[in-house]
């Protein structure tokens, strides 16, 4: 035993482990009781030997069943079984050929192929980590007399019908194996009711039926099925499920009592076959420990009544059957304890916003202390909601906000005393994403950027962590820069694509998010053609619950773009059948999704796929998947309530549609009641319909309105209560005390008090205005016909603005009140005046005999005078070439006056003038207008400028007059002279002088002899005195002129045409020999005859067998002609030979070939030879068909020179 310890140790290296193999139990004792242990059983884990035997061949026909017993060794546990060959690979199994749950193999039939010399059986020990191996099988088919084709029969179970025993909660496995041919198929049912989905499996190809965590629904009959194509045979198997002992509401539990109290302790337990519950205590039978007046043993419950000092011991409860049992030790402690708080003092909870919020307060004491709870000053307990108060003690905030952060004191007693301690809780916002990382597609070598950007609580301390594809990234890797709210990869390579995760946690909350990268080659590559996804394939339905269920496909080619998410429609072929809805979509990367369906459907689903190309087409539909009908889960929305006429209610509300009846019979339950204390609920059902009317209600009066689904199945939810009105009235009075105050003379304020709502009778919609000029103080008899305006103000008003007024003017006006339904009266009609106003500008303002220092003025008075005018303003000051405005003269005018004739003006001399009308009010805006006075002639011949031709000695800008002077006053005179041009190589270069006041100055261009349709060209030439005009065509005239645009509406100054005629070009001659590109094109020529010469001479050189037959015939010189030693006939030369000389040829003794009076040449043979430089640079050949065989020193690897002779023979040759 350790010390200080209740564990035992067992040394078991001085003796043999079987001596300490038995059960064992431990006991604990102290003052205040005794506890035992469960017993503990101790077997010592064995691996025997296979026994030696010696195996007889099996010999089968082809087609008959078989069956290879292995039968190993019982070990405990028992060993693991499987069959592998003498290359210690297992043998393929099927549904022909498999291993029974006993280790045996079984064939359903044997063929051809199964005849072999090594099936061995291994059997693997798992505690000894030992494997045992059977002697080899050898089994041979014979195919003399195959057998016949046979309907099913089991192997394995035998008989129509078996039965099994399992326990609650173990695995059970039941096997068919059956023979016959062809192979039969094995299927499953169970008789008394359907299998549990989930925890049914199929094993050894549907041979074995598996069900884990066996329950006593799981009793009952299992039928397997065997079939072929002659028949079927059926096997039951009766399959009864027992329970060892197991708790049903846990073990007994302590209990803390003080003197005087009661209490319970309770054993419940069940079982297969009923479990019997004894009691013990201190270890000890209750019946012979000592009598306690204050115990009472009721089967599984000890009653204890007013317990005493001294009644504290250890009850132990045991649960037994044939197949287990169940040991429970429980402490009853009395005794008498002032209470306790075990949390901290001042402990400090942290938690998230909107999350659940839990203080602990644990306390100790006998009796049972009672917990309160204060928030800050202890002045009222905390109790309902939102507070939930635990029995330990603890504190619950189901949803915690921000006026949550407080102090809270928590306070336990008992009759023996007080104990309270101090908690805080601090409230903290959620951490947040606000931009999440994105879908990156770039190529090798680049950057890219992923965001991730968090919002958190400024008191909690953030952390961001990266991981690609789960895994956190590497830390050495500098290519990963990690910031506050970003992650950036440079020089990004293949190995970067996956997908990235942002994890942002603090110490209460976490968030994150992820993006995929997808990673292309950077290198130029052809054109990828990128083609919509073919359709998603092998739809199939798992999961499947009364309301959900779990698709899953197969994606379709992606054809060179990725798939980016799926796309799962529906078709109710219940409801609406021939249509497809949308219900989900999905990532690209997943090709799984839980879809949440509604009852009452039945559904047919099918998935698309889209890439950057287009959707793909759809997949075939999946089997068809029925939910079951239930009550509704929603009501109708949309609910309200109005009146289309003042004594009616019209309920009305968006129905269901079909799938969410969720059954047959789908109606309305409608509520109403009048929304007073004590009104009772009226209630009507109807059906295909989307509306209720009431009749007979009082007007405009509020109604609380409910409309609740109902269908065969049951009701929907409670549905709440809106509130509606019946019908509206027109309003029954007008606005009282209407008053209007005039803040200037446009703008006027309406007052006026607001209308009784029982009056309005309808919902306020707002106030009207009318409002109407009837005359304007200078013009009593020209304007009573005003229209009346509208202006209108939503909602709950008492004043509005009248904006828009006419000046002096007197205005009516009344205003009204309007609902739903329309307009009430108008209240009594008022009136109010408006101030003057600055009046408009003058109609009109002309200029008229102008002359060289006097002009007249004429004008219109303004259209719109908003009072009486006073007098006029008239403002002139000149304007200079620059369009620069000189010093101003004002002149007051009387307002019986429409005009004004201006003297002592500058001759030559442009003016601007302004005049504008006064009232009482001010002064109106201004209407302007341009003059200028006319040129003195006689100031022109001074100057010495010809009318005529615009052309004067010497430069001097002169201001010309404008449009408004008498044409018999002056000519007019072009500002431009001296126009020249000259022709060049760049261009035609055009000069003038100009003395104008235009800025605007052009340079126009077009060919002579243009037909009149044909525009001008045209060249802005502002600040210059010459231009060069480039483009234009060669052996062509051009007429050019100068045009200077006059400011506003004067007319064109033009220059006298010049004439500019462009020589033909003539083009220069070039010698292509010494062009660059000529010399270029040359070479590669040259260079590349050089390579075909090249490629020509290495065909001709390489080596192989050639005809020469009629090249002997040609040249028959015996000494020459390689002949067959056995029929005499001409031979062929090859090169790949071992490099000996031919047959009948003349080879001197150093090797060479020796040159002879024979003419023939390399010519004469086609393709019959090769030539070559040797490293010395001799040319070496050797001919075809001729008697010259290659170099015995080269045959024979020798280092020996060629001979000169023999080199200038077979260049002359090749020559």
């Amino acid at each position: 035993m350790r010390p200080h310890s209740g564990t035992l140790v067992v040394d078991i290296s001085r003796a043999k482990a079987e001596h300490y193999e038995c059960v064992y139990q431990c006991t604990a004792r102290n003052k205040h009781g005794t506890a035992v242990s469960n017993n503990i059983v101790v077997q010592q884990s064995r691996s025997p030997l296979w026994s030696k035997e010696k195996i007889k061949p099996i010999v089968v026909q082809e087609g008959v069943s078989l069956v290879l017993p292995c039968r190993p060794p019982a070990g405990l546990p028992p060993p693991i079984i499987f069959w592998m060959d003498n290359y210690f690979q297992r043998l393929p199994q099927s549904s022909r050929v498999s291993q029974s749950l006993n280790g045996d193999l079984y064939f359903s039939n044997v063929l051809r192929e199964d005849s072999r010399n090594d099936y061995i059986c291994y059997a693997r020990f798992p505690y000894t980590q030992t494997i045992q191996q059977k002697q080899p099988i050898t089994v041979k088919v014979l195919n003399k007399e195959p057998a016949d084709e046979r309907r099913p029969s089991f192997l394995i179970p035998s008989g129509p019908s078996s039965s099994k025993t399992v326990l609650r909660g173990q695995v059970l496995e039941m096997e068919c194996i059956a023979e016959g041919l062809p192979t039969p198929e094995v299927s499953w049912t169970k008789v008394s009711g359907d299998l549990p989905a989930k925890r049914t499996s199929f094993l050894h190809y549907q041979r074995t039926l598996r069900i884990v965590n066996v329950s006593e629904s799981d009793a009952g009959d299992y039928r397997c099925t065997a079939r072929n194509q002659l028949g079927s045979v059926h096997h039951t198997i009766h399959v009864m499920v027992k329970a060892a002992p197991y708790w049903i509401s846990g073990t007994p539990r302590n209990l803390v009592l003080a003197p005087g109290e009661n209490g319970v302790l309770t054993c419940r337990a069940n079982g297969i076959p009923k479990p019997s519950i004894t009691w013990t205590m201190n270890g000890e039978s209750i019946e012979n420990s000592p009598k306690d007046v204050s115990r009472k043993v009721e089967d599984d419950t000890i009653i204890f009544t007013d317990v005493q000092t001294g009644s504290s011991a250890v009850y132990q409860c045991n649960v037994s059957n044939d197949y287990g049992y169940l040991l429970s030790n429980a402490f009853v402690n009395v005794l008498s304890e002032p209470p306790r708080v075990l949390t901290s003092a001042n402990k400090v909870y942290q938690v998230i916003k909107n999350h659940r919020a839990l203080i602990d307060c644990a306390s100790f004491g006998s009796p049972i202390p009672k917990i309160q709870w204060y928030k800050d000053s202890r002045s009222s307990i905390l109790e309902g909601d939102p507070y939930i108060f635990h029995d330990n003690g603890t504190l619950e905030i189901p949803i915690a906000q921000a006026q949550n952060s407080a102090k809270y004191t928590c306070v336990a007693r008992n009759k023996f005393g007080i104990s309270e301690n101090q908690i805080y809780l601090e409230v903290k916002e959620p951490t947040r994403i606000l931009t999440l990382p994105e879908y990156k597609v770039v190529q090798s070598g680049t950057s890219v950027v992923f965001d991730c950007k968090v919002k958190h609580d400024p008191s909690l301390i953030p952390n961001m962590i990266w991981y690609k594809d789960e895994g956190e990234l590497p830390e050495d890797d500098k290519r990963f820069i990690i910031e506050s709210d970003s992650l950036t990869i440079t020089d990004v390579t293949e190995n970067d694509a996956g997908e990235y995760r942002c994890l942002r946690n603090t110490t209460l909350d976490s968030v994150s998010a992820t993006a995929k990268l997808t990673v292309v080659e950077a290198t130029p590559t052809p054109a990828v053609v990128s083609e919509r996804p073919d359709p998603p394939t092998d739809l199939e339905l798992t999961d499947q619950e009364k309301r959900s269920v779990r698709l899953t496909w197969t994606p379709g080619d992606e054809h060179n773009s990725p798939i980016q998410r799926f796309l799962i429609q529906y078709e109710d072929s219940l409801h609406h059948r021939g249509h497809w809805h949308n219900l989900t979509e999905v990532p690209g990367t997943k090709t799984t999704a839980h879809l949440k369906l509604s009852p009452y459907v039945h559904y047919t689903f099918r998935v698309l796929a889209i890439n950057d190309v287009n959707w793909s087409r759809p997949s075939a539909p999946s089997k068809v998947f029925r939910t079951e009908a239930a009550a509704p889960d929603d009501n109708p929305t949309g609910v309200h309530g109005f009146g289309t006429e003042h004594n009616n209610l019209v309920i009305s509300w968006k129905p269901l549609t079909g799938h969410q009846s969720n059954g047959p019979g789908l109606r309305y339950k409608v509520m109403w009641r009048q929304n007073v204390e004590g009104a009772e609920w009226m209630t009507e059902t109807v059906a295909n319909s989307t509306k209720f009317v009431v009749s007979g209600t009082p007007t405009f009066f509020p109604y609380e309105l409910k409309v609740q689904a109902v269908n065969d199945h049951g009701e929907g939810p409670e549905p709440a209560g809106i509130l509606g009105y019946s019908g509206e009235d027109l309003p029954v009075a007008f606005p009282e005390n209407v008053q209007a105050i005039v803040l200037n003379s446009t703008l006027a304020k309406v007052h006026w008090n607001p209308v009784p709502s029982k009056l309005i009778r309808g919902h306020l919609k707002g106030f009207k205005v009318y409002y109407w000029r009837e005359h304007e103080h200078d013009h009593h008899k020209n304007n009573n016909n005003h229209p009346k305006q509208i202006l209108t103000f939503s909602g709950n008003h008492s004043h509005g603005m009248l904006p828009g007024l006419h000046p002096y003017s007197r205005y009516l006006f009344n205003v009204r009140v309007y609902n739903g339904k329309g307009e009430g009266p108008h209240s009594p009609t008022q009136e109010f005046e408006t101030p003057e106003g600055v009046p408009g500008p003058p109609t009109s303002l002309t200029v008229t005999d102008t002359d060289i220092d006097s002009l007249t003025l004429e004008w219109s008075p303004p259209h719109v005078h908003n009072g009486r005018i006073t007098s006029y303003t008239l403002k002139y000051q000149p304007v200079n070439n620059s369009n620069e405005l000189g010093p101003a003269e004002e002149l007051d005018l009387p307002a019986n006056k429409t005009s004004v004739t201006l003297s002592n003006l500058k001759y030559n001399t442009r003016y601007k003038f302004y005049l504008n009308a006064k009232t009482g009010r001010g002064a109106g805006p201004a209407i302007s207008q341009e003059a200028a006075t006319i040129v003195d002639e006689a100031l022109i011949s001074q100057l010495g400028v010809d009318v005529d031709t615009g052309k004067t000695p010497t430069s001097h800008p002169i201001a010309w007059p404008s449009s408004h002077r008498p044409p018999h006053k002056v000519r007019h005179v072009s500002p431009f002279g001296n126009v020249s041009s000259s022709v060049g190589e760049d261009g035609a270069l055009i000069s003038w002088e100009y003395w104008g006041p235009e800025k605007n100055v052009y340079v126009e261009y077009i060919l002579k002899n243009s037909e009149g349709e044909e525009e001008w060209q045209k060249e802005l030439v502002n600040g210059s005195q010459n231009i060069m005009l480039k483009g234009l065509k060669g052996g062509s005239s051009y007429r050019v002129r100068l045009v200077a645009k006059g400011h506003h509406d004067q007319p064109l100054h033009l220059s006298e045409e010049v004439l500019v005629t462009v020589p033909a070009v003539v083009s220069r001659q070039v010698d292509i020999a010494t062009q660059g590109w000529f010399i270029g094109l040359m070479c590669a020529i040259a260079l590349l005859i050089l390579i075909l010469l090249i490629i020509c001479f290495i065909q001709r050189n390489k080596g192989g067998k050639y005809p020469v037959k009629e090249k002997e015939d040609a040249h028959t010189d015996p000494e020459f002609q390689p002949m067959k030693d056995d029929d005499c006939t001409f031979g062929e030369y090859s090169d790949n030979e071992d490099h000996k000389p031919l047959k009948g040829s003349r080879t001197p003794s150093n090797g060479t070939v020796k040159r002879d009076d024979s003419d023939d040449s390399l010519v004469d043979y086609g393709e019959g030879g090769d030539g070559q430089f040797n490293e010395d640079g001799s040319f070496i050949g050797q001919y075809s068909g001729k008697s010259a065989s290659r170099d015995t020193a080269e045959g024979h690897e020798s280092s020996e020179a060629p001979s000169p002779i023999n080199a200038m023979n077979s260049l002359n040759s090749f020559v």
